[in-house]
């Protein structure tokens, strides 16, 4: 079935009614089902009988006026992959099919998303020719067509006693994907011994391989300084960075997979007198609110706060979770298909459904303070901020709540104790009025929510 995201069917559905396919109480039951169920209101009525998916593919075809493309045994032609990037063809859920002279014909869930047709037709310079696919089939095949498992290797994390990445680099492999491997193998290490951080830095014997865990730089090896032009190279294509561009800092990110799950890691470079710095903090995929939040008065805490206009903070030490936490509070809040969900960050870890991620880009000049001054226009409820550094920005940001937005910020705080010394400061005295919930983690297994009240209480 045509997976069209809930902003397209919402502005179709009373068609369905119009068009005498469907009842207007039936439109209402499959509205409530879909919002229960976290799915579209498109497969809600196939799921209860109401339409098939014959009559729902029809009825998209006439109202959009494009055709429809089963991509189940579509071959795509490879040398168009060239035009859109694995990272937007996931964001966007597209992918090209062929091209004729100066138009890519494309498969899209939502044909009506102009932001991403015209974002493509930028990147790929050339006209733009949408078709209607099935989403998931789309995921599907960008997976098979741009082969994240063969550019990088499917990493699993079975227990290795004494797995060592240097195995691989000290190979006598002279094919053109060795450098891929020695990638994978210290990718696999680091998700071998838990490792969130990886820091690739010169040094006197080559290219210095680090992984940082609770704050301490821990030496595994060095890139011989024979490798280091093609390892760099290979990895900044691999995180879709410009191999040629060393004199300023590129940030992108890096898809790879973990026991067949697909995990993305943000790659930072930056030059320095001993070459380029790079650094890799990775991200795992987010988990559903009920499975890092047990208590059910806790989860209960955390949805009605989401419902609230008010600062919901999320605290802990460095690399504790918090984007981990939030990315789950996130997805909670967009089972409300009618919320307005919003995000400035530096680099979108995820995609989440039902959430606009919005990444800074400041070759352009789009960063925190020219986002601060156009967000409203878009009339959010929800703003995930990914850190505020100035006190203006904070104190804009905050000022949202009187107008009745959910601001949702990380707080870095190393303890209950840091937390209480922290907040003692007067620049604090109105987020604590204005905060209806924290979310506080000690640790992986161990976090602790208050709402206002007892957040009131605690902080004094």
């Amino acid at each position: 079935m045509p997976a069209i995201t809930n902003k397209t069917l919402e502005t179709l559905k009373y068609d369905l009614v119009r068009e005498g396919l469907v009842q207007y109480e039936i439109v209402e039951q499959a509205q409530e089902i879909a919002n229960a169920r976290n799915i579209n209101i498109g497969q809600a009525l196939i799921d209860s009988g109401y339409l098939s998916e014959e009559q729902l593919i029809k009825f998209l075809e006439s109202k959009l006026h494009t055709p429809f493309v089963n991509l189940d045994d579509y071959e795509l032609d490879k040398k168009c992959l060239r035009f859109i990037s694995y990272s937007d063809a996931r964001r966007y859920k597209i992918i090209p099919l062929f091209k004729i002279e100066n138009t890519l014909t494309v498969a899209m869930s939502d044909p009506r998303n102009l932001f991403a047709i015209d974002k493509i037709m930028e990147s790929a310079e050339c006209e733009i020719d949408p078709v209607l696919a099935n989403e998931e089939t789309i995921l599907k095949k960008i997976d098979e067509y741009y082969k994240i498992d063969v550019s990088v290797g499917n990493i699993s994390t079975e227990y290795e006693a004494g797995y060592d990445w240097q195995e691989e680099l000290h190979k006598e492999d002279l094919s053109d994907n060795h450098i891929q491997k020695i990638i994978r193998a210290i990718l696999k290490q680091a998700m071998l011994e838990d490792i969130h951080e990886v820091v690739f830095q010169g040094n006197d014997e080559g290219l210095g391989v680090n992984f940082k865990k609770q704050g301490e730089m821990l030496s595994r090896g060095n890139i011989p300084p024979v490798l280091i032009s093609s390892f760099v190279a290979k990895l900044k294509s691999l995180s879709e960075l410009d191999p040629s561009v060393s004199e300023v800092p590129q940030l992108g990110k890096l898809c790879f997979k973990v026991d067949d799950i697909v995990v993305m890691a943000s790659v930072s470079t930056f030059p320095t007198i001993m070459g380029e710095r790079i650094f890799l903090k990775i991200y795992k995929p987010p988990k559903k609110l009920e499975q890092i939040v047990n208590a059910k008065n806790d989860i209960i805490k955390i949805r009605s706060a989401l419902e609230s206009a008010g600062i919901i903070l999320v605290c802990g030490s460095a690399l504790s979770g918090k984007t981990h936490v939030i990315y789950s509070l996130l997805s909670e809040a967009a089972k409300n298909t009618s919320k307005n969900i919003m995000t400035l960050e530096s680099i979108a870890k995820y995609e989440l459904k039902g959430v606009n991620q919005c990444e800074f880009n400041e070759n352009v000049g789009f960063n925190m303070d020219k986002a601060a001054r156009f967000i409203t226009f878009q009339n959010p409820d929800i703003i995930y901020l990914e850190g505020i550094k100035s006190k203006a920005s904070f104190d804009y940001f905050s000022s949202l709540v009187y107008e009745g937005k959910t601001i949702i910020m990380e707080f870095l705080a190393n303890n209950m104790d840091d937390l209480r010394s922290k907040m003692a400061f007067s620049d604090f005295d109105t987020l604590k009025l204005i905060i209806t919930s924290m979310i506080f983690i000690h640790s992986k297994n161990s976090i602790e929510v208050f709402d206002k009240d007892s957040l009131q209480k605690y902080l004094g």
